[in-house]
């Protein structure tokens, strides 16, 4: 791969095309934006593909903090390394990178354990800056800030992550799936391999067949349970989740005067070995953790409620029914070493990351990407940069 080793533009600022968000909700404007230099511990990345995730679309539409504007979204991606600033030593011009939102720093206490992926050297924060220095890489032609978003920033043709946030990849790797694994697909796979560790032969409830939840399924699936139940509100969504590995479906609207947690219960035999949270809303965490098996039972949280919202469990359950329930941010995993993993297994056709891609659009056209996610029309629409240049310089685009 040519990538853009010796690039004549490293040390120097670069102009460039971003698609950026102005205003809650309105359209994003492509324009163009100057990109300065890797400062320490960062590179600069030329994006190859993006695909658009919820937590974009979220942090969009909303109009308070943590939310602030102009700012350029995107945080699932992969691109080449462009140039390098001081104090790398780990990647060089040319190679091929996901960035991620969530840091591994491999130095920490965290980062060298195996019991967490929560670094503490810089802790993950929603903070529309630079996560070192507090400052950002990104500046409109009028010289006016714009703010990066999830230490990423990927709807633009460049941008700068810290190296605590890049996971150096086989450039081999079609990007349109690579890309997946910077954020959505590797949380709900994550999730079943790494914080529930589900084994072979047991039963798998996931609250939500979206993206997450449906990552979820698959990786259920390729722990080998064999009975993955799949709990939605929409119909539609069951077929779909067919392809991912479900075998059971239950719709809340369907329930009757029954809790969802005794439907499930009853089909189960007394509960699910694993439960899976992909929502965001308490009342679901709650019945998660209902209808999760006496004894043994494990609950993970992945979807995201109000910070100030509390889930409400009895003390006597808690105590009494020897329960686990617990969050994941990022799926638990440890970026550097854990997406290789997985971008392996794709390889090996184990993980089925195709599937997920829905759509294609030219970046031109990102905001088809947000109405296709809007109208649920797609789980992951892949956002090309030049999709002919990176096919010209050698980079694998199916």
């Amino acid at each position: 791969m040519d990538g853009e080793k010796f690039s004549v533009e490293a040390g120097k600022p670069i102009r460039c095309k971003a698609a950026v968000a102005r205003k809650p909700g309105e359209p994003l404007v492509i324009e163009e934006i100057i990109v300065a230099p890797p400062s320490h511990h960062e590179v600069r990345v030329r994006i190859i593909c993006t695909s658009l995730c919820q937590s974009d679309v979220t942090f969009w539409k909303l109009k308070d903090l943590p939310a602030i504007f102009p700012r350029i979204l995107g945080h699932e991606a992969i691109g080449v390394v462009e140039s390098v600033g001081e104090d790398v030593d780990e990647v060089v011009e040319g190679d091929v990178v996901i960035p991620v939102f969530l840091p591994d720093c491999g130095d920490c206490a965290d980062c060298k354990s195996k019991k967490s992926n929560l670094c503490s050297k810089l802790p993950f924060q929603l903070s529309p800056w630079m996560p070192r220095d507090k400052t950002s890489r990104f500046t409109d032609l009028k010289g006016e800030v714009l703010y990066h978003f999830l230490n990423v920033s990927s709807f633009s043709e460049y941008t700068v992550v810290d190296t605590a946030h890049i996971v150096k990849i086989d450039p081999s790797i079609p990007p349109s799936k690579a890309c997946l694994l910077s954020c959505g697909v590797s949380t709900g796979v994550g999730a079943a391999w790494r914080t529930a560790n589900v084994e072979a032969g047991s039963t798998v409830v996931i609250f939500g067949l979206g993206s997450i939840g449906l990552a979820v399924a698959e990786g259920a699936r390729i722990s080998g349970a064999t009975k993955i139940i799949g709990v939605d509100v929409n119909q539609e969504k069951f077929e779909i989740a067919k392809k991912f590995g479900v075998t059971d479906f239950v719709n809340v609207g369907e329930c009757g005067d029954k809790p969802v947690s005794q439907v499930i219960n009853e089909m189960t035999g007394g509960g699910a070995d694993y439960c899976f949270e992909c929502v965001g809303l308490v009342s679901l965490m709650e019945q998660a953790y209902a209808c999760s098996r006496k004894g043994w039972g494990k609950t993970v949280i992945l979807g995201v409620e109000k910070s100030d919202s509390l889930i409400s469990l009895r003390c006597a359950d808690v105590v009494g029914n020897g329960k686990t329930l617990t969050g994941a941010l990022f799926g638990g995993l440890k970026a550097k070493s854990d997406i290789p993993t997985l971008l392996k297994r794709y390889m090996d056709k184990e993980l089925e990351l195709d599937k997920f891609v829905t759509h294609e659009v030219d970046f031109e056209d990102i905001n088809k990407a947000f109405d296709l996610l809007l109208e649920g029309k797609s789980l992951r629409c892949v956002i090309w940069m030049d999709k002919q240049a990176s096919y010209s310089k050698g980079v694998r685009t199916s």
